[in-house]
């Protein structure tokens, strides 16, 4: 059995296709447009500081999923950059995406964790993951072509405007809120990063035109000092070594059976491949190619979920693509894997030093909110490109309903809650989208 499951997934991912009839790869498209593309490599110094820029990115995000549930922010770390380095390798180093915290699964870790502790919560990411890997396997067999027919443009752009914008209330209380609070500092801070990164994006030359975010956090950390917002305990306590805190089964605990945990977590699985069809629709339009097709739909299912089953054997929570570093890649058209990768390897280094980790964590959350401002934007306008350069017809009744309905129900947060199951927003509005689409005539009786 062992034996026939290898075989399988072996030719999952080896398929004859991706080879010409000599046994050398086909040649890859290079986008133009990009400073450096999927393939390129950068040079060592400018690969480090690239790398970087993306760890600062989504490191807020990545912590902040364990410190709601009560998880250590190092196995977070650490899972995420694991995570990204596997779902690399699955996607045969073709899709630049850094896999992080999923938020999705917040509320039932937060309610598993109360009651049964970690062992619930890494059952259900394992769970979660195995979805995932067998959506993959079924569309391995039977082929992704439904993809075009189901999300066209006219879908497709709207759900990427909503990707980006339903982020703007996060990153607008990131901005302005301390404690729950207007706080005139906090929101000082943010406009000021926001501010200096715009200039340095649109005035800055050569590799510093490259690193906008980076130098935007940093001018944004110095300016937090300034104004006394930044708190050094936690780095001065922090030990210089420190291994993740590591849940790992039959090492830390016992196997025990949680069909709760299993029955609360894995639907989450099917929201949550939503969102990752979205973000693979976007690195589409950002990189000039088809991901979908190759190098599949189902080698970026498998890589997010073995991701997360890793992450649920670590002590991790489940993980998920990142539009904070798709922002990144859309603002500087570096789009090279080797700085998704080298970033990955930051984490897990990271996630050993106490001091680093902390530091980083101390950046505050104005800061952030700053940055997010510009990147969760180029991610929604990258979804109006879609619609322009499709030349979507705007007089069409059809067109004008299925944008309306993703829109204001993709943005305006609205969710289905059934139990402990929740519909998010994006995964909600992409549905009636999807359904839309299908169901409604190319004309209204009054356009005939």
């Amino acid at each position: 059995m062992l034996t026939w499951i290898k075989k399988k997934i072996q030719v999952f991912l080896y398929r004859r296709e991706d080879f010409s009839v000599s046994g050398k790869k086909k040649e890859e498209f290079r986008n133009e447009e990009a400073i450096l593309d999927i393939q390129d490599k950068p040079t060592f110094g400018h690969w480090l500081v690239l790398s970087i820029q993306h760890l600062f990115t989504m490191f807020g995000a990545t912590v902040l999923v364990p410190l709601l549930v009560g998880i250590n922010p190092s196995i977070a770390l650490f899972s995420s950059g694991v995570g990204t380095l596997v779902y690399i390798l699955c996607t045969k180093a073709k899709i630049p995406a850094y896999l992080g915290s999923s938020f999705a699964f917040v509320g039932t870790m937060q309610a598993l964790m109360k009651v049964y502790g970690y062992p619930a919560v890494g059952q259900g990411a394992i769970s979660a993951g195995l979805v995932y890997l067998i959506v993959s396997l079924i569309i391995s067999r039977f082929g992704s072509e439904w993809v075009d027919s189901l999300l066209p443009p006219v879908v497709v752009g709207p759900i990427i405007i909503v990707i980006g914008l339903s982020l703007a209330t996060t990153a607008a209380n990131d901005a302005m809120l301390n404690n729950s609070h207007y706080d005139l500092k906090y929101f000082g801070v943010a406009i000021f990063t926001l501010v200096i990164t715009i200039i340095f994006n649109m005035f800055l030359k050569g590799f510093a035109s490259m690193i906008p975010v980076l130098l935007g956090i940093v001018c944004g950390y110095v300016s937090a000092v300034l104004v006394g917002i930044v708190d050094f305990h936690s780095v001065a306590a922090a030990k210089w070594f420190s291994l993740p805190a590591f849940d790992v089964m039959f090492v830390n605990y016992d196997f025990k059976l949680y069909p709760g945990a299993i029955i609360a977590m894995a639907p989450i699985a099917f929201v949550t491949m939503t969102e990752h069809m979205g973000h693979v629709m976007v690195l589409n339009k950002l990189t000039k190619r088809n991901f979908f097709k190759n190098p599949g739909l189902h080698r970026t299912l498998f890589g997010d979920g073995l991701s997360s089953i890793i992450a649920g054997f670590a002590g991790g929570p489940p993980t998920t693509s990142y539009g904070e570093n798709i922002g990144v890649l859309a603002m500087t058209k570096v789009h090279s894997v080797w700085v998704l990768g080298g970033a990955a390897i930051f984490a897990v280094l990271f996630s050993f030093i106490g001091k680093v980790s902390a530091l980083i964590q101390s950046i505050p959350t104005p800061v952030i909110g700053g940055i997010s401002f510009l990147l969760f934007g180029m991610i929604a306008s990258n979804g109006l490109r879609i619609l322009v350069d499709n030349k979507v017809n705007y007089e069409l009744k059809r067109n004008l309903i299925i944008t309306a309905v993703i829109l204001v129900i993709g943005i305006g947060g609205t969710y289905l809650q059934i139990g402990q199951f929740q519909l998010t927003s994006i995964a909600l509005a992409t549905i009636f989208g999807i359904v839309a689409n299908l169901v409604l005539p190319e004309r209204a009786n009054s356009e005939k």
